[in-house]
């Protein structure tokens, strides 16, 4: 049997709430399986750690994880911890530093009491943003001067290089063709299909590159349909007709403000789950949840933990335990259309944080 070693980081605000919940289940599908184990390793860095000690994670973190099978994070951000610091001295050194270049986020809807669209439904909403995760706009480069005066100047350079552009769209690719084949498989659609989102009319340079990149490794897939747009179309495609999109790949920045509104179409951010993946496999992989730490609603039990626990079911995926994965969603999608009074508030019931996590671990038997 497999005994997987997780870093196991809570975080800030809900994430330790969802945490829990998460490792619940990911304790009980294990039972389950039989063919794995789990332990943990667990680290209360974040943002109240950055109060006492001025870090958001211990000098010797990254080797500390480096030797782990996978990571799972709850969420990072509490008020008076500056944002740029809280998500730079930890989220971002650890997609970094371990070369987490794809950002992998499913956004699919479970069921049509959840989607603000009218007339659509599960049919119509099930896509996969692969968005570039260590570079582009977020890679840090750039400065400023002349503080405080008339003349202050402020640069920011994004960051594009070709083997990592080339990385992101071949897994993309890739992704889209598997796709198809595991609808083929259950005898539905089985168009490859995928989207790139750029701004190359204003970005001259480093959205030229990439679209440059998109149809060059797309000689290589000539069963792949592709198709691109400017994001701000894209952001109002999504909401007319998401049926049309399949796997979406996107820089950092866009992929990012593009899967907060992916989101919401599925129904809210507490079902929206993510993956940093190297996938590779030279360092570890890192899941955590789109949400955030949430502090408004911190410490109430009252924080919808279905994102953490899909993003666990991504996490088995990523470890090759597909079945077990499998499981994980079916009780999710079994869990929200069930007896909804049983749920959190952003569901329309009365339940807690504490009490979803004791249905989808009922719900896996």
């Amino acid at each position: 049997m497999k005994n997987y070693s997780i870093a196991v980081i809570p975080g800030d605000g809900i994430g330790t709430e969802v945490m829990h919940e998460g490792l619940r289940v990911l304790e009980r599908i294990a039972e389950i399986d039989g063919g794995f184990s789990v332990s943990y390793d667990h680290y209360d860095w974040g943002c109240e750690y950055y109060t006492k000690t001025g870090r958001m994670m211990a000098a010797d973190g990254m080797e500390r994880l480096r030797d782990t099978d996978a990571i799972l994070l709850g969420a990072v951000g509490f008020p008076g911890v500056p944002d740029h610091i809280s998500l730079r001295e930890l989220l971002l050194r650890i997609r970094q530093g371990f070369d987490q270049y794809v950002n992998f986020r499913p956004v699919k809807l479970l069921t049509d009491l959840d989607c603000p669209l009218k007339g659509k439904g599960p049919a119509d909403l099930d896509m996969v943003f692969v968005r570039e995760n260590t570079e582009g706009e977020y890679a840090g480069v750039g400065g400023r001067i002349k503080h405080g005066t008339p003349d202050e100047t402020v640069v920011q350079t994004s960051v594009f290089t070709r083997k990592t552009t080339e990385r992101v769209m071949r897994y993309a690719y890739d992704l889209a063709q598997s796709r198809a084949e595991q609808r083929k498989a259950l005898g539905r659609k089985t168009v490859s299909k995928l989207t790139s989102v750029t701004k190359s009319n204003a970005l001259n340079h480093s959205l030229v590159f990439w679209d440059e990149v998109f149809a060059e490794i797309g000689a290589d897939y000539p069963d792949i349909t592709t198709d691109q747009y400017h994001v701000d179309a894209m952001s109002m495609y999504m909401i007319q007709r998401p049926e049309d999109f399949d796997v979406v790949v996107a820089s950092n920045l866009f992929g990012d403000i593009l899967t907060d509104l992916g989101g919401v179409l599925q129904g809210g951010l507490g079902f929206a789950a993510g993956g940093n993946l190297n996938p590779e496999r030279e360092y570890p992989s890192m899941f955590e949840p789109v949400h955030g730490s949430a502090p408004t609603i911190a410490g109430k039990n009252i924080a919808n933990p279905i994102a953490m626990v899909w993003t666990v079911k991504l996490m088995l995926d990523f470890l090759g335990h597909d079945a077990a994965g499998a499981a994980v969603l079916q009780a999710i999608e079994q869990a929200v259309t069930g007896d909804r009074s049983l749920l959190t508030g952003d569901m329309g019931g009365g339940g807690s944080t504490s009490s979803v996590g004791d249905i989808l671990v009922k719900s896996l038997g």
